[in-house]
This record gives structure tokens, sequence and C-alpha cells, in this order.
């Protein structure tokens, strides 16, 4: 019987050590990264069944990377994280986490979710369709670099993304066409609930979207979801 692969992302390494050789001593193939690209490399090397994600990751957080995941059907994603409030656990469930879980974790109540996790995506119908259908192969598409931070537009001007704009349009990414609210936003970014007098959500957007459109020529289908959050028009690969 071949092992499933479990990713665990974690950048404490005596932590993301443990976790790794109790999952292996369960007779996991497990694998650990202390970062979304590391955790990418993982990806293209094996077929994972389930990542393990911390949140408070350098780079690309967890939100991000559990929003991002969400784009490829078969994959569970459990968050294992210190951050347990209530607003974080139901911003992790919404984005695409299957569970979450509050540090310290107990390693057989771990095992546990994992084997749990692997159960429901046998029984889960083959024929299901992953959240966000990838862009038709005649459909122009723009393309987020997650190595390099930076997007290409369908175009393929190539334009360079600081940490927090990164950030942004992964999680814009992961759920092109579909609104994404200032709330959730908001703690993928700063870790807080928005504020309706904050107005620090809406100049990041405005930086970025000023950025693309002087770099392509042309107004970029970053949008403003009128009393929700913003929207990514456009088909988007993450590579």
């Amino acid at each position: 019987m071949v092992s499933a692969v479990i990713a665990v992302v974690e950048d404490e390494a005596s932590l993301r050590r443990d976790m790794v050789e109790y999952l292996r001593g369960c007779g996991f193939d497990a694998m650990g990264a202390k970062t979304g690209r590391e955790l990418n490399d993982i990806l293209a090397a094996k077929p994972v069944s389930v990542a393990i994600l911390d949140v408070n990751l350098p780079g690309e957080d967890g939100f991000t990377i559990a929003a991002r995941l969400r784009e490829t059907p078969g994959i569970g994603v459990i968050m294992v994280t210190a951050r347990g409030t209530t607003v974080d656990r139901v911003v992790g469930l919404e984005i695409g986490a299957d569970a979450y879980m509050v540090k310290p974790v107990e390693m057989r109540e771990l095992e546990a979710q994992v084997k749990s996790l692997l159960r429901r995506l046998e029984s889960a119908p083959a024929h299901a369709p992953a959240a966000t259908a990838p862009p038709a192969a005649d459909e122009e598409h723009w393309t987020l670099h997650s190595t390099d931070w930076s997007l290409t537009s369908p175009g393929g001007v190539r334009v360079s993304l600081t940490s927090t704009e990164m950030k942004l349009a992964s999680l814009l990414a992961a759920q092109a066409r579909q609104p994404v609210s200032r709330d959730q936003i908001s703690l993928a970014l700063y870790n807080r609930r928005w504020d309706p007098q904050d107005r620090t959500i809406d100049t990041v957007v405005r930086r970025l979207r000023n950025k693309l459109e002087k770099a392509i020529g042309e107004t970029p289908p970053l949008k403003s979801e009128h009393g929700v959050g913003y929207v990514f028009s456009a088909p988007v690969r993450t590579v």
C-alpha cells in the first residue's frame, strides 16, 4: 500500500521535526517545509494528500496558502496554529481549511485528524468539481509567481510585488472571480479584524491597482465589490 504524502509547513524547526517524525512513525510519507515556497517544491515532486499549515509563516502566510491549495482538488488542509480566536478559526475554515487545531497540539489528536481527513477525501466523489475552475486553455489569464513575488499580465508584462501585495494577490487569486471580504483580507495581511474606520486595506488595494495599471497601460481586473470587499475578475494561475 502506498503511504499518503503529508506536507507539514511550520517555520519552527523543532516542532516541524517532531510532527514529521511522529507522522512517519504512523506510516505516512511525511515531509517538512518552513515556507510556502518549500511547500511548492514538495507539491511539484509528490502527490500531497494533506497539508498541515501554521498561520504565521515567513512570506506567504498559512491563510493565503490554504486559499491557494483550495484550487487543487484532493488536497486536505489542516491548520495548526497558536492563533485560536473564534475569528481566526472561522476565517481559516472559510478560506479553505478542513480542520483547525490550536497549539500546543497533542500528536495523537493530530494523527486522528489526518486519518479522518484522509477517509473523507477517499470517500469524496471522484467527479467532484474543484472549488475554482481553472481557466480554459484559450482564455487569457494572469500568472502569479510565488517564487519571486510577481504577477504577469496576459500580455506578458511582469510586475514585481511587495510582501503585502503578494499576500493580497495570492488571496484574490485563490478566489478569482469571487469577492473577498475586507475582513478576510485584514486578517490575512495584518492578523486583525477589519475596522470600517481603517482605510489601510483600501490603500493597499489602490496602490496595487495603480501599480498594475501603470505597468500594463490599462485598467486591471482588480475591482471593488460594494458592501463586500474586492475581487480579481480575471482568471489567475499560480505557479
